[in-house]
């Protein structure tokens, strides 16, 4: 048994079988089925850790109502874009893999397992493979980089001018302006000047787009809407396999669909990205960003210039 100590509640961390033994010692003959059906009877069941207690760092005055503004914010702008027939994308960085013989999670049907290492050691992999993905919100579309680099602002903005290049500017032919749907941390962090900097020189100035960025608060990415409809997706794809080469990886992205219609392509970057780059105060200055007046540190839009370049591009 176990218990909290200040209000005196109690539960057990026994399973159904241990119960009806204990029971059976005290002189109750009852079975493990029993147990579970009169514990299902007193409204009892398996349960899970939910994540729904906010975080101290959550806790300063007025989080609570700045974050439900930048969702309205967020709303009025998806709406806004809509109803211009402009494209809205939903950008971020999914989680980094190892490429070579190693477990990956999930399970296929097969007549017998395959057999990977024993341990995940980086110095067995054949590299890394960093995906950054790019979901087209209003075409049900993905596309997602893989990186073979590192996970930078610099990787970001490429992945993203590489997607309006590509793909972007062939099926919004006629758009100025541009909607992207980011997290509040990782390579496309809004505390990021490389990031600002970048899509700057890389997005606006290159194609001559307006680009308004809206973040989502910290600790919200799970609404940022490429989580639930690219990359569970790819996940749930690839569950089971090892992603031995690059190729297997690439080909387990790109036939990613759904029964809604998804569509998904895949591109291998192998550019080498340095950490460490910076952009000074001087350089900001030069930036045509003009923050949001309600939600400032969160939302903003960038303007072509006259183009400027910052190191290589």
């Amino acid at each position: 048994m176990a218990g909290d100590p200040i209000d005196g509640r109690r539960w057990t961390r026994k399973t159904t079988y241990s119960v009806a033994e204990e029971l059976r010692r005290k002189g109750i003959e009852v079975s493990a089925k029993t147990v579970a059906r009169l514990l299902r009877q007193m409204d009892f069941s398996l349960k899970t850790n939910r994540k729904n207690i906010e975080s101290g760092f959550k806790r300063k005055p007025g989080h609570r109502a700045r974050r439900n503004r930048q969702f309205m914010l967020i709303s009025a702008k998806r709406r806004q874009f809509e109803s211009a027939d402009l494209p809205i994308i939903s950008v971020d960085g999914k989680k980094r893999e190892l490429i070579g013989n190693f477990k990956n999670h999930g399970r296929t049907w097969r007549r017998k397992a395959l057999q990977v290492n024993d341990h995940d050691f980086p110095s067995d992999a054949n590299g890394v493979a960093l995906p950054y993905g790019i979901y087209d919100v209003r075409r049900n579309c993905g596309t997602i980089v893989l990186g073979t680099s590192r996970e930078t602002s610099a990787f970001a903005v490429d992945a993203i001018e590489r997607w309006w290049r590509s793909s972007g500017r062939k099926h919004y032919p006629d758009a100025a302006q541009l909607l992207i749907l980011a997290d509040s941390g990782g390579a496309n962090s809004p505390r990021s000047r490389v990031w600002k900097c970048d899509l700057q020189q890389k997005l606006c100035n290159r194609h001559q787009l307006r680009v308004t960025v809206c973040h989502y608060p910290p600790g919200a990415s799970k609404w940022n809407p490429i989580e639930h409809r690219l990359f569970s997706e790819v996940s749930r794809n690839w569950q089971g396999v090892p992603l031995q080469t690059y190729e297997t990886a690439l080909n387990y992205i790109s036939t990613t669909t759904t029964r809604a219609g998804l569509q998904v392509t895949a591109t291998l970057h192998t550019k080498i990205y340095q950490t460490g780059e910076s952009v000074s105060d001087e350089e900001m200055a030069l930036l045509k960003i003009r923050p949001h007046r309600t939600m400032p540190e969160w939302t903003y839009t960038i303007t072509p210039q006259n183009p400027t370049r910052r190191g290589k591009m």
